[in-house]
């Protein structure tokens, strides 16, 4: 059965696509105390894969003070990620975690498009 409007004859709504990047609870509560920590004029954080490392490509996470026309804008309960349009192809269907041990902290990432990363895992090419 297919649902049109009385506007758009044959037209079917559009429906909702997932997002380009799951987070997980780790990485949603790191997003909100980096927006409750944020610079004043901060409207969220964005994620982009910036040509730098051993690969090629590398994970950045940076404060937003202005959305771009092709962000990808995921709400979260502790404030808006986006990720930069020129990434989105780069990042589709990949996990951004939070993880904390005795040594390190970081955004860990499970990305399905990385064919390899360098040595040290701060970088990977598709």
């Amino acid at each position: 059965m297919t649902t049109t409007t009385s506007a758009n004859p044959g037209v079917k709504p559009a429906r909702q696509r997932p997002a380009a990047v799951i987070l997980t609870a780790n990485a949603e509560a790191r997003i909100a105390r980096l927006m409750g920590e944020a610079p004043e004029g901060t409207i969220g954080v964005r994620l982009s894969t910036p040509r730098r490392g051993c690969s090629g490509l590398a994970y950045s996470v940076d404060y937003v003070r202005e959305e771009k026309p092709f962000d990808e804008k995921i709400e979260t309960p502790g404030g808006i990620f986006y990720i930069d349009g020129a990434s989105v192809l780069y990042l589709i269907g990949s996990i951004m975690d939070w993880k904390e041990d005795d040594f390190t902290a970081g955004f860990v990432f499970e990305n399905p498009n990385a064919k390899g990363s360098c040595g040290c895992g701060e970088s990977f090419t598709v």
